[in-house]
C-alpha cells in the first residue's frame, strides 16, 4: 500500500477543515463515522477540552465518532455542536433508543491575541468542517485549528513565528499504519529531533529596550529562562498557547490501550517542542483505533511518538507568515 504521509492512510479515517482567515482562527474534524475506540491523555497545565471524561475506560461509551481540534480558546468548544448536528443528519451516533447520540470529543487552543479575538470557530464552522472531510490528503500549515496558531511566545508575540497544522503516517509492518494530525501553538520553540537545532520558535530582537538573544536567528526558549530577563517574564508569559493533536491506527485496540497510546504519543512533544506541557499549554491528544489489524500496543504507541514527532514538524514547515508573524513555508 502507498501511503500519502497523512493521517488520512489511515482506514476509517476522514479530515476536513474550516477557518476564518481574517480572524485566524479554524477547526479541523476528525471524522471516523463508522466509530473509533478512543483514549486520550491531556499533560499541559491549561487545557479546554469537551467529552474527555467519556474516555477513561471505566466509562460506558466505546466509541466516538469524531474528534474536533479549534482555535477560538473555551469559545471554540461550540465547533463541536455543529459537528455533532452533521452526524445526527447522517443518522450516525450513539444508539440511546429514542435518538442517535454523536460522540464527538474536543481539544482547544488559545489563538484569539494573533488575529481577531471577537470571531471564533463555532457551530456553523464546525458543521462546515464535518461536511468537507475527506478521505483524501487534508491541507497542511495555515489551516483549520492551525490557521491562528504560533510558537515562541515567551516574551509575546512580537518575537514569535506562525505555526499551523501537519500531518504525517507511517507503516510499521504487517499491514499496521499509525498516522498523526497536530495543530502547534507552542509557547517553546519547536526542535529537529535529529539534530537538536531550533527550526522554529522565539526569535532573537528587541522588545521595548530589551535586547533578546545573542544576534543569532533564535533566541532559545530554554537559555532565556535562565537569564534576569526570563525569569523576570516567566509569571506574565503569554497563555496564549496550547499543541492538540489526534494518532490513529487500523490496528485494534481497547479503551485503556488507546489511552496508552495516546499517553505514549505525547513523546513526540519532547522530541520536537523546548519546553513542551508547560503550565501555558493545554497539550493534548487523543488516540483512535479503527481497524482489527492484531499489533503490539508497545509498538503502537512508539511508531505514534514517531508520527507525531514528524507531524510536528510539517506543522512549522508549512506554515506561511500571517498576521505580522514569518513563517518557514514563503512559497
Amino acid at each position: 500500500m502507498k501511503l500519502n504521509n497523512t493521517i488520512t492512510d489511515v482506514y476509517g479515517i476522514e479530515v476536513g477543515h474550516a477557518q476564518n482567515e481574517e480572524a485566524l482562527t479554524g477547526c479541523t474534524v476528525i471524522l471516523c463515522k463508522k466509530g473509533a475506540v478512543a483514549g486520550v491523555d491531556v499533560r499541559g497545565g491549561a487545557p479546554g477540552t469537551r467529552e474527555t471524561d467519556l474516555l477513561n475506560p471505566v466509562n460506558l461509551v466505546e466509541k466516538v465518532h469524531a474528534i474536533v481540534l479549534a482555535g477560538g480558546s473555551a469559545y471554540g468548544l461550540e465547533a463541536a455542536s455543529g459537528v455533532m448536528r452533521y452526524l445526527e443528519e447522517k443518522k450516525i451516533g450513539f444508539n440511546v433508543g429514542v435518538a442517535r447520540v454523536p460522540i464527538v470529543p474536543s481539544a482547544i487552543l488559545f489563538d484569539l491575541s494573533l488575529g481577531r479575538a471577537d470571531l471564533r470557530p463555532d457551530s456553523a464552522m464546525g458543521a462546515l468542517a464535518a461536511a468537507s472531510a475527506v478521505s483524501t490528503p487534508p491541507a497542511e500549515g495555515n489551516v483549520g485549528a492551525g490557521t491562528g496558531a504560533s510558537v515562541g511566545k515567551m516574551f509575546g508575540m512580537s518575537l514569535a513565528m506562525k505555526s499551523g497544522l501537519g500531518t504525517a503516517s507511517m507503516d510499521i509492518g504487517g499491514g499496521v499504519i499509525v498516522g498523526a494530525i497536530v495543530a502547534v501553538n507552542a509557547w517553546g520553540d519547536v526542535i529537529s529531533p535529529d539534530t537538536g537545532e531550533i527550526v522554529a520558535g522565539l526569535r532573537s530582537g528587541k522588545v521595548g529596550p530589551l535586547r533578546i538573544g545573542k544576534g543569532s536567528q533564535f533566541a532559545d526558549t530554554l537559555a532565556m529562562m535562565k537569564t534576569p530577563i526570563g525569569r523576570g517574564v516567566l509569571g506574565l508569559a503569554s497563555r496564549g498557547n496550547t499543541i492538540i493533536g489526534v494518532v490513529a491506527t487500523n490496528a485494534k485496540l481497547t479503551k485503556a490501550q488507546a489511552t496508552k497510546v495516546a499517553q505514549m504519543a505525547h513523546d513526540g512533544f519532547a522530541r520536537t517542542i523546548r519546553p513542551a506541557h508547560t503550565m501555558l499549554d493545554g497539550d493534548t491528544i487523543f488516540a483512535l483505533s479503527t481497524g482489527t489489524k492484531k499489533a503490539d500496543v508497545s509498538a503502537i504507541g512508539a511508531f505514534a511518538a514517531e508520527v507525531m514527532a514528524q507531524a510536528i514538524l510539517r506543522a512549522v514547515k508549512m506554515a506561511k507568515p500571517a498576521g505580522g508573524l514569518p513563517g518557514l513555508n514563503n512559497s
